[in-house]
């Protein structure tokens, strides 16, 4: 049998999984094969071609192909390029900071707090700063939720306040002072020249001016939030990708009761 990419008396591929030395996956296993893509800020034609093959050896990685090129504007050309990456990681060595705590569904979390706090939580939420974006905040807040995930507005036990888009941290400070806000949640999406840190930092200060810092459970979330990037600016959990209401809601249930016993 002949004349096709592969043939009976084709090699076995290595189909081994080291943990130690992990690599991307393409076809077969430890191949490195990777699509990546990018923008440089030269005009499109065959230097431009050449310029992102060259960038693509210098990152490490093997063959590299363009298979994709077009001008966005003029002196801009975007890139869409295949490669085999040389480089590996040890897996095993990796520890990520996560947020310590149980996730519940929506029944259980009430029934905690029926039991554990004896009152709903007050929660308040928004996109501060900047930020326009409410993809996020609503997903968490509102009473629909997300992909099956009901928001907190749907909880028994949170008396939840989504107060939207664009809100200045001293509004959304002095609403958490009306309300008594047990924990303030705050969505960050605009991340570029590092925005979010800068608001998300000013918030931090600002409540600690206030002598509130201590009195609130700190929640951040976004696309580039992480646990540990929240803690390092002061918060009390950082929520990133794949994270819903009920993620949310059992930690702070959790994390309130963890305060009342100290």
């Amino acid at each position: 049998m002949s004349g096709g990419l592969y043939s009976m008396e084709s090699k076995e591929f290595d189909k081994t999984l080291d943990l130690k030395q992990v690599k991307p996956y393409g076809d077969t296993m430890n191949d490195g094969k990777t699509q990546i893509s990018f923008t440089l800020p030269v005009p499109a034609g065959n230097e431009a071609v050449e310029a992102a093959k060259q960038l693509l050896k210098k990152m490490g990685f093997e063959n590299p192909l363009v298979v994709f090129y077009k001008e966005l504007t003029p002196g801009y050309t975007f890139f869409n390029c295949y490669g085999s990456c040389t480089h590996t990681v040890d897996f095993t060595a990796i520890h990520v900071p996560k947020v310590e705590s149980t996730t519940w569904s929506m029944d259980e979390t009430d029934q905690y707090i029926k039991e554990n706090i004896g009152r709903p939580i007050v929660v308040l939420g928004a996109s501060t700063g900047t930020d326009a974006h409410t993809v996020g905040i609503d997903a968490i807040m509102n009473m629909k939720g997300y992909a099956g995930h009901y928001g907190l507005e749907r909880y028994e036990m949170f008396d939840a306040l989504n107060m939207g888009s664009q809100v200045l941290n001293e509004d959304f400070i002095a609403k958490a002072i009306e309300l008594k806000a047990d924990a303030l949640l705050v969505s960050q999406t605009v991340t570029q020249k590092d925005v979010h840190i800068k608001n998300m930092v000013e918030l931090v200060e600002m409540l600690e001016a206030e002598g509130l810092r201590d009195k609130v459970i700190l929640v951040c979330g976004g696309p580039r939030i992480t646990h540990e990037l929240a803690k390092e600016l002061g918060y009390d959990a950082g929520f990133g990708m794949n994270s819903y209401a009920d993620d949310v809601a059992s930690f702070i249930a959790q994390e309130m009761v963890k305060r009342k016993k100290k």
